[in-house]
């Protein structure tokens, strides 16, 4: 009998046995799990976990317990190395859950904070940032699929303000006698005001079972971060805010740009990516004269992308992140 089941006093396990209804569920697990993870010289990392298991039509529930010890003994084996990989993970909790649970497939996600030192652009003044490791995966008999991911914070300048400010600067400056030449000019050295946001992006790639590319989660940060219109700092002198504005205001972007921006570094950076490989991108950008927020994302295949930007047409149907895990299958 096993010790941590759920029996009655005649030795029944309460779980195991037949329930009411036989229809099975597509997921049954615990979300909200939380652990603080104290990882080699990386330092500490709050993590945040869901664990789900399909539940078959002949089994009444799922051991609850035997996700905290899944979990536990997952921890210490994928980072006794000393390095934290959200989605290696996700993955062995996965293979843990499915094989403890006697499920046909189990779904794990990793949300992982961790603190990370970063100077500012001129003072140099050392900034304590807090970044996210993503990770996510679905355990099957055949395989297991996982997806790395983070998610990092930055600031946007609206283009679209901004030009509407410029001919706004260009009538002044004609009603005051500048000629155009002059006009243009003046315009091209003064930086122009426009309003901005505070943008959240979002980036997860995901690769095949075999795959040999090295997906770095801190390389993925600074990717994402420098897709926005400028890199933003908790800690900053006045010549650090002046470098922050006058590079965002240099190189103004829609949302729809940022997310652009991160597929166009996921596949220049990444040039051995197979066409299978998933990426999604998302951006959210916290509006400042709006009371609503914008939202851009795009998910598919790394081959559907690289057809796109090859001139082919584009595709109408993009593969969503549960469905390409869930080709473990």
């Amino acid at each position: 009998m096993n010790p941590d089941a759920a029996t009655t006093a005649n030795g029944i396990d309460v779980q195991a046995s037949a329930p009411a209804t036989r229809v099975s569920l597509s997921r049954v697990g615990v979300t909200g799990v939380e652990k603080v993870l104290r990882i080699g010289e990386d330092g500490h990392f709050h993590a945040d976990l869901e664990c789900y298991v399909d539940l078959g039509p002949d089994q009444a529930g799922v051991h609850m317990s035997r996700f905290e010890e899944n979990v536990a003994e997952a921890v210490d084996e994928v980072t006794s190395d000393g390095i934290m990989k959200a989605e290696q993970l996700a993955a062995r909790i996965a293979e843990l859950v499915r094989e403890r649970q006697r499920g046909i497939r189990a779904e794990v996600s990793v949300t992982a904070r961790y603190p990370e030192t970063v100077p500012a652009p001129v003072s140099g003044i050392e900034n304590q940032e807090i970044y996210t490791l993503l990770g996510r995966a679905v355990a099957s008999t055949g395989a297991t699929r996982t997806v790395t991911g983070v998610q990092a914070q930055g600031m946007t300048a609206c283009p679209c303000a901004q030009e509407m400010v410029a001919d706004l600067a260009r009538g002044n400056l004609a009603d005051r006698g500048y000629d155009s030449d002059q006009i243009e000019e003046i315009i091209e050295a003064v930086p122009i005001a426009t309003h901005n946001q505070r943008g959240i992006g979002t980036l997860y790639v995901g690769c095949a079972e075999g795959s040999t590319v090295d997906l770095d989660a801190r390389d993925l940060l600074r990717l994402v971060e420098s897709s926005m219109s400028s890199e933003i700092y908790e800690l900053m002198k006045r010549p650090d805010e002046l470098a922050v504005v006058a590079k965002a205001h240099a190189r103004p972007r829609f949302v729809e740009d940022c997310v652009r921006e991160m597929l166009r570094q996921v596949l220049g950076n990444y040039p051995s990516l197979p066409p299978g490989a998933f990426v999604m991108a998302r951006q959210e950008n916290l509006e400042t004269i709006h009371r609503h927020n914008v939202v851009a994302e795009r998910y598919g295949l790394i081959g559907e992308l690289r057809a796109e930007l090859a001139g082919d047409a584009r595709s109408h149907t993009h593969l969503s992140m549960r469905e390409w895990l869930e080709q473990a299958d």
